[in-house]
């Protein structure tokens, strides 16, 4: 199956909503990193109690920008919605209901990622502040921007051509592709405890920082930090093994096959990114290039898993319908 995907121009506009938001994920990622959190003091919607800031610094600058952005994302995300009913309202068939269920998904998660964003401002979790919550509140942040991605993802994955799929696919491949679902969530709610801890204890030095991570004095998160490179190679190794598995065993559909080797290359690629970022004590810079990298890696996997689910719920209906007609013979 030689097929490329077909971009309308609401495929366009699915696909740079989808841009758009790792640009927002970004800003996000350097407003952590820089410890502009706090920039509007605890106050939102105002920033320091106005609507917009007459006397700013910095910090105030990167916070309300952010603002501003992930306000706009709102916006697109609701164009996007509203796009998609609008198209296929009238349309009753089984690919445009899941365009119409997957946008509607990009809509629920962009509101409560706002509303977890809003809440981090509002209970002080922000900048240097530690608190016993903050850890929860950045693993459902986590955890809603992912969401969010995948929904995002398979919008613009149907509305260019995607085939429908389901889950009534052989139980194998729904445990190999569900493993790597969790792994990649322990890899990324390790590496938000690894982020937070690097910056509320900064270490000057490697050795420092190797010290802290297995001193029985240090606070729980450092001693938690060595987890994520433990458990990024693991995962990481075991993507790339599922990734060939199977590129071998759809080896005749283009999609599956360009989606493991896309899969593939960015988690190697993802290797040598955190092994820069371990070794230079995370800047921002490479913090910001770790995490384009870690959505990179799982847009090409939900790309890859639409495609090899879409690829056996086609097989199983036709061997649905085969065994239906010979029945009926």
């Amino acid at each position: 199956m030689n097929t490329e995907l077909k971009l309308t121009r609401f495929a366009r506009y699915a696909w740079f909503v989808l841009a758009y938001n790792i640009v927002v994920i970004i800003w996000g990622v350097f407003l952590r990193a820089s410890k502009s959190g706090d920039g509007c003091g605890q106050h939102w919607l105002t920033c320091h109690g106005e609507v917009i800031p007459s006397a700013p610094e910095l910090k105030t600058v990167i916070e309300f920008s952010h603002r501003i952005t992930s306000t706009l994302d709102g916006f697109i995300v609701i164009g996007l919605l509203v796009w998609a009913f609008l198209r296929w309202k009238s349309e009753k068939t089984d690919k445009n209901n899941l365009v119409l269920k997957t946008a509607m998904g990009c809509f629920i998660f962009v509101v409560v990622a706002g509303a977890l964003g809003a809440g981090l401002v509002l209970t002080g979790n922000t900048a240097g502040n530690l608190t016993t919550a903050r850890p929860f509140w950045m693993a459902g942040h986590l955890i809603t921007t992912l969401a969010l991605l995948t929904f995002l993802t398979l919008t613009a994955w149907f509305a260019s051509g995607g085939k429908s799929f389901n889950f009534k696919v052989q139980p194998k491949i729904l445990w190999l592709l569900g493993a790597a679902v969790f792994g990649i969530l322990l890899i990324c709610l390790s590496g938000s405890v690894a982020a937070l801890s690097s910056m509320i204890f900064p270490s000057e030095t490697l050795t420092e920082g190797f010290a802290k991570d297995f001193s029985a004095s240090s606070n729980i998160l450092l001693r938690l930090r060595v987890s994520h490179p433990i458990l990024s190679i693991s995962v990481g190794v075991y993507l790339i093994f599922l990734a060939s598995w199977i590129k071998k065993t759809f080896a005749e559909n283009f999609q599956v096959s360009r989606w493991a080797n896309v899969l593939s290359v960015l988690v190697l690629i993802q290797f040598a990114s955190g092994a820069i970022t371990l070794l230079t004590l995370a800047p921002i810079v490479m913090q910001i290039v770790h995490l384009v990298l870690a959505d990179a890696v799982w847009i090409s996997f939900v790309l890859m898993a639409a495609s090899v689910l879409a690829e056996q719920s086609a097989a199983e209906n036709v061997s649905f319908t085969a065994n239906t007609t010979e029945n009926l013979i």
